[in-house]
């Protein structure tokens, strides 16, 4: 479930690669201006040797920048400092963007090389800036006397959280806690980038692979299909292969009869980067929690979640744990009635085993076909993916009135990739859109959302973002076309979302400070127009005789919409809990992760039923900027489901109810307080029920 959301350059410098004295190439793409259509990065052009000597360069002009702001003889004011220093590092911005974005989307060896390499460099860079004392000296020069000056209020909201920020990193520590800290965060750049390359390993490695035809008993058509196409990919034809991506694994769980290989495959997925060799995360992980613990106590926080969580809505990790423990005394009971359902079938069948946690998407379809007569393979067809992204297209342009025209012969980030120009109503240009679907071995797992350019204004010209939507659904198969799940559906409303957030962003500036668990309001919201009928009617189609899905099924998916709730939200709420419980140790940590994660979820009284979304080994989300955050995607449920009952009193696509929304969430987020922005929109502060109702977790 990964978003868009605008990375600050401290945090970006962190994650990245190597540098060597190699002279500046006059044919590196990255040391001129983009001569391509919308300033799009020609990336075709770029290879793994150009980044290094452009990342190179863009930190010596980045020093010289900062230098020359901390040598301005004039005094300290918002102009000459503030925005002096939010437009320093331009050069190396732009090739961080595209070198970040490519190595989740289209990795290989050489890129990872560089990854490892020149992170911790690029973190001592980042350091260099952050904790520079002269540079923080000007800056609490101009925030000191902010009330004296005429700032507009994005200006005070930046300078503000600016200032705030650089303590939190350390700018008013001792010259030694300084040195103490900088060595933290040189240890976390490399320990984060080998967690996520052990992890992109290890779900590469490992498939089942069948021989003979009866073991594909239960599964669809489709699915056979797909599994002969990922074997012909991986030079097996004649076979069938299911991989630990979730597009392929999901359906596998869900159909196959063979309660053996759903065992191998799930119990493989759950045991990521926790099979003791070169791949392993668990010692990893256990650093990470003990650095970030000791980091939180020199800059005087009482844990990690304390720290992070300090700039947030819920502002403490006490808050955040009081929301989850309410969802979770209200989903625990229902996760276990569902358990005890599965268990009667299991029973009546006579099938002598105990459910476990490989056999609960098979059952969980078993019973959504008893009860609601509702079959995941009746709903696919309806599903074909580019009308899903049409249905998409088609509900901004209802909501805002803008439009989305495909675009020809620009550069492509991988060739699997689309782009789209964005433009408002009256043919204003919005920004590039670039969408990117399908799974393969140089991607990593999930669905998210990025950008190679956000929007700002400089010297009074408005700049367009370049957004990125990159998802792994499965793969279109001869005559079949890519058809998604409800869920699939919904995942692609949901980072197209993110995407809106970024065309419609109204910032001047580089830097944003976007509340981490507000940032999931603007996609989440859109999943809900996902399966509204209105909007069904426009792009849920029958991809063999373009039949409009029938009402009775639409009425089967709504019953049905509230099945299974207790198993979606009890293992989202073990892994957020489970992130939390690492992030509140106090200084010094010394763990075992394995016996950590088994004791806390124990006791939190997770049944054995379940396995947590996420465990601990392959937790990509607390390790790549959700630390202490997981639970963010809840706190953010609340907010949409409120927000959205704004949409249901007025017409799903009521224009005033649209504007505000874009006005007062989609245009100002990370330049405006969030809960302002938030009352601003809804006329309150948000409610829970709609939530509750909305999740059949209400008595």
């Amino acid at each position: 479930m990964k978003r868009y959301i605008i990375i600050p350059l401290v945090l970006l410098v962190m994650l990245f690669t190597q540098c060597t004295e190699e002279k500046p190439d006059s044919n590196n793409p990255f040391l001129s201006g983009y001569n391509t259509p919308f300033g799009i990065p020609p990336f075709e052009s770029i290879k793994p040797e150009h980044y290094i000597p452009a990342i190179e360069m863009g930190m010596k002009e980045q020093n010289k920048e900062i230098k020359a702001i901390i040598k301005n003889s004039a005094t300290p004011t918002f102009e000459n400092t503030i925005v002096a220093l939010d437009q320093s590092g331009e050069q190396l911005s732009k090739v961080l963007k595209v070198f970040f974005n490519q190595i989740s989307a289209n990795t290989n060896k050489k890129l990872q090389k560089i990854q490892m390499d020149i992170s911790p460099k690029l973190s001592a860079h980042s350091d260099e800036i952050s904790l520079n004392p002269e540079l923080f000296k000007r800056i609490k020069v101009v925030y000191e006397n902010r009330a004296k000056s005429s700032l507009k209020d994005e200006e005070m909201f930046i300078l503000e959280n600016q200032y705030k920020e650089l303590v939190r990193n350390g700018a008013d520590l001792q010259a030694d806690k300084k040195k103490e800290l900088k060595a933290i965060n040189q240890k976390l750049s490399k320990l984060e980038v080998q967690f996520n390359q052990n992890l992109l390993a290890e779900t590469n490695k490992y498939k089942i692979v069948i021989e003979d035809k009866k073991d594909l008993v239960g599964l669809p058509e489709s699915i056979i299909a797909a599994g002969a196409s990922d074997a012909k990919t991986a030079s097996m034809e004649g076979k069938w292969v299911y991989t630990v991506q979730r597009s392929s694994m999901y359906p596998f769980l869900t159909y196959s009869k063979k309660r053996k290989l759903r065992e191998q495959l799930y119990t493989y997925y759950t045991n990521r980067g926790n099979h003791d060799d070169k791949w392993d995360n668990k010692s990893i992980v256990a650093e990470i929690v003990s650095l970030r613990a000791d980091k939180a106590n020199l800059l005087g926080y009482e844990n990690h979640a304390h720290l992070t969580l300090e700039p947030r809505m819920a502002g403490t990790p006490d808050k955040a744990f009081a929301l989850l423990l309410k969802v979770w005394d209200a989903a625990l009971p229902v996760a276990k009635k569902e358990a005890a359902m599965m268990q009667k079938i299991i029973d009546a069948e006579g099938g002598n085993f105990k459910l476990a946690s490989w056999d609960w998407w098979y059952y969980a379809e078993k019973i959504r076909v008893a009860k609601y007569n509702l079959d995941d393979n009746e709903i696919r067809p309806y599903f074909k993916l580019s009308n899903v992204k049409d249905g998409a297209f088609w509900t901004a342009n209802q909501l805002y009135g803008i439009t989305f025209t495909k675009l020809n012969d620009v550069p492509l980030p991988h060739p699997d990739a689309e782009a789209y120009e964005v433009k408002e109503a009256d043919d204003t240009p919005l920004g590039v859109l670039f969408m990117d679907f399908f799974p393969r071995e140089s991607k990593r797992g999930g669905a998210w959302c990025d950008g190679y350019r956000e929007h700002k204004v400089i010297d009074g010209k408005e700049i367009k973002p370049l957004v990125t939507v990159v998802c792994n659904f499965t793969k279109p198969n001869g005559d079949t076309p890519s058809l998604l799940s409800i869920d699939e559906a919904q995942t692609l409303f949901h980072e197209f979302g993110h995407a809106l957030d970024g065309l419609f962003a109204k910032n001047s500036y580089n830097k944003t400070f976007i509340a981490w668990d507000f940032v999931e309001l603007p996609s989440q919201i859109m999943e809900h127009w996902a399966t509204e009928k209105e909007v069904l009617n426009h792009y849920a189609k029958n991809f063999k005789t373009g039949e409009i899905i029938p009402d009775e099924l639409v009425k089967k998916m709504d019953s049905a919409s509230k099945f299974n709730q207790g198993f979606a939200n009890v293992e989202y709420l073990a892994a957020s809990m489970l992130d939390l419980a690492y992030h509140t140790l106090k200084a010094p940590v010394n763990i075992d992760i394995a016996t950590f994660e088994k004791n806390y979820l124990d006791s939190i009284g997770l049944i054995p039923e379940i396995v947590s979304r996420y465990r601990t080994t392959y937790f990509s989300h607390i390790i790549g900027g959700y630390d202490a955050a997981y639970y963010s995607y809840l706190w953010a449920a609340v907010l949409d489901n409120d927000a959205f009952e704004a949409f249901k009193e007025n017409g799903i696509f009521d224009k005033e109810t649209a504007d505000s929304f874009r006005k007062n969430i989609l245009e100002k987020n990370g330049i405006e307080n969030a809960m302002k922005m938030y009352v601003d929109f809804r006329g309150r502060e948000p409610i829970i029920e709609p939530l509750l109702k909305n999740r059949g977790l209400l008595e």
